[in-house]
């Protein structure tokens, strides 16, 4: 398919009602709202084309460009292009979903992680901890640098206060990611979450809720489910 044919299926998708929610969460022109379930239609005739996935996230179409984490190949994306992505991404469904994801699922995702969370700009600092909650995902803990995820742990209850809006939403998810999925460290990522406590994160005004993480860490032990690794970060 071609960029502008995409572009077209896309708006005729767009709902009206879904454009209001998601410009409610933060996201802002161009976009024409269309369903997450609708943009996974799309994906599946076009499974991965890197090259579309690349114009598509020029378009600057919110649509397009959460469409174009989904197509995007992994093993063709380059540092370049994913810094590029978490530069323009304007709002959190992109910058801690789109761009996390494919970061996590190329060759990159650890050292880029660990690059954007030192930004002073949120938006990057909140896709760095998101690529890492993701690469802590689907790599095995054998090659995980677990004492390097034990640091970062430590360091967020010193800092995560402090730390911009979104940024103490994605480092609370991170906290949550290491209990589930690293046994190693899950009683420790527990009492993490217990001395960080109430995590206060503006929702836009929605109904959203911050995830209480001990609680999410022990629901997921309670189903046996510790450790379980996801086969890629896109979902």
């Amino acid at each position: 398919m071609k960029c502008q044919e995409v572009l077209n299926q896309l708006e005729e998708m767009g709902n009206e009602g879904t454009k209001k929610i998601f410009m409610k969460h933060g996201a802002s022109e161009p976009i024409f709202g269309v369903k997450v379930g609708d943009l996974k239609k799309i994906q599946k005739k076009i499974k991965k084309d890197h090259e579309l996935s690349l114009e598509l996230f020029d378009t600057g179409n919110s649509d397009a460009r959460y469409l174009a984490g989904l197509i995007a190949d992994e093993t063709k994306i380059t540092k370049k292009q994913l810094e590029k992505w978490a530069k323009d991404s304007d709002w959190y469904m992109l910058s801690e979903y789109t761009v996390a994801w494919i970061a996590a699922d190329s060759p990159h995702g650890w050292d880029l992680g660990l690059k954007w969370i030192k930004s002073k700009e949120e938006k990057i600092a909140s896709s760095g901890w998101a690529t890492l909650s993701n690469h802590i995902s689907i790599t095995p803990d054998e090659d995980l640098d677990i004492q390097s995820i034990s640091n970062l742990l430590d360091s967020i209850p010193k800092n995560i206060q402090a730390a911009p809006n979104r940024v103490r939403y994605t480092m609370n998810g991170f906290v949550i990611a290491v209990g589930s999925y690293v046994s190693e460290l899950t009683e420790k990522a527990i009492e993490i979450g217990k001395s960080i406590g109430k995590v206060d994160v503006k929702m836009g005004g929605t109904a959203c809720k911050v995830p209480d993480a001990p609680s999410y860490i022990l629901k997921i032990q309670d189903k046996g489910r510790i450790g379980k690794k996801r086969k890629m970060a896109r979902c």
